[in-house]
């Protein structure tokens, strides 16, 4: 399918986005990201770098202070995630909270919470993953009962990302336990709400600026008018959520590829083996044809789901599913490749590969397993 008819403003501003973003990555995230990583500090000084260089809210609709187009969004966490998956998270994690509000928020909560999180004068979370349901997401604990004009929320959320650093963290919570699916609501929760408090931290393989976080919810009291859409519509949102961050994360896993790629490439020019570089060697130069071939065929994939989210498609959660899946299969292949082709070199933390190896797991897990992308994309073509 042909790339989207796109304004010539619209192709410029991109352009110019990119621009910038390469300059930012090369001269402030590039040389952070070893430490990033070493001290599993979150990098609060690139977030207000993102956020002063506009890039937090580029998939948010005009209206609310965005650019409206996943085409660019997942083109910036791409150019990120090269050089820091750590960093690309900041981005992404700002859409996957954003969106149930985009998607069912009243004209009031938009007006109150997007142009905010748009500048990141508001960062926010997503929690709907609980000890007893991860991929099984319609089986959770966490209640929300109706108590005059507010909802008190008892559960626990975990593996819940950036909510340590976060204003804003959409809970999902059942509301009627004898629906099912269809007893689950969306609540926009404020972090510092009483009876909101944060549990166990993670401690990770990958992505280690980025905080995770155990969510208690003991008692925890929010104004009625925190509900998105009705009641009894919450697993709804978070689906449509899903179909909509998931190229974001696969964007991630796309610039991980690539990061290891490049950098793999270029130690190949530079080594020299058995009397020439390891460029001349022809079984290796096979392994990082065949690194590239798969990394170009997930980008075309990723762009197309992003053109989709643009188009509002009727076909987004199967597009979604598909450049999820192959583009975190591929950032984990060419990754380990990566760290093969750089040999002993490519095991130490001195080298880019093995953290970026470390980093490309958590894409084949989080936003679904690829066994749940899986299941979404026979069920396109098989039925339920």
């Amino acid at each position: 399918m042909l790339a989207p008819e796109r304004s010539p403003e619209m192709l410029e501003a991109e352009q110019m986005i990119l621009d910038t973003v390469r300059q930012l990555v090369h001269e402030k995230v590039a040389p952070r990201a070893a430490e990033i990583d070493e001290t599993g500090e979150y990098p609060r000084d690139l977030c207000e770098l993102f956020a002063k260089n506009d890039l937090l809210g580029i998939p948010f609709p005009e209206e609310y202070g965005g650019l409206g187009s996943f085409v660019t969004y997942v083109k910036v966490v791409e150019e990120v995630a090269k050089a820091c998956a750590t960093s690309s998270l900041i981005i992404a994690v700002q859409e996957l909270g954003a969106l149930p509000i985009m998607i069912a928020g009243n004209e009031a909560q938009k007006q109150k919470y997007l142009p905010k999180l748009a500048t990141g004068d508001l960062m926010t979370s997503y929690a709907l993953t609980e000890p007893t349901s991860g991929s099984d997401a319609a089986n959770m604990r966490t209640t929300a009962v109706r108590e005059g004009g507010e909802y008190v929320l008892n559960g626990t959320k975990v593996f819940i990302t950036n909510v340590a650093v976060a204003d804003l963290c959409i809970v999902f919570a059942v509301t009627d336990k004898d629906l099912g699916p269809k007893g689950t609501s969306a609540f926009i929760c404020h972090t510092d709400d009483p009876g909101f408090t944060l549990g166990k931290v993670e401690h990770k393989m990958g992505i280690r600026g980025s905080p995770t976080n155990e969510v208690v919810l003991n008692n925890c009291r929010i104004p009625a008018d925190r509900l998105l859409g009705r009641e009894g519509e919450g697993f709804r949102i978070a689906m449509a959520t899903l179909d909509k961050s998931r190229p974001g994360i696969a964007a991630q896993a796309l610039g991980i590829a690539q990061g290891a790629l490049e950098f793999a490439a270029t130690y190949l020019k530079e080594r020299v083996a058995f009397g020439k570089p390891l460029s001349k060697q022809q079984g290796l130069q096979w392994m990082i044809a065949d690194m590239d071939l798969e990394t170009q065929a997930a980008r075309l994939l990723l762009y197309e789901a992003a053109r989709k989210c643009d188009l509002g498609a009727d076909d987004v959660t199967y597009w979604g599913a598909l450049c999820k899946l192959k583009c975190g299969d591929v950032a984990m292949k060419v990754t380990t490749d990566a760290v093969q082709l750089l040999g002993g070199y490519g095991y130490m933390t001195e080298y880019p590969v093995e953290r970026m190896m470390r980093d490309a797991k958590i894409t084949q897990i989080y936003e679904g397993t690829q066994q749940i992308q899986r299941i979404v994309i026979a069920r396109r073509l098989l039925g339920k």
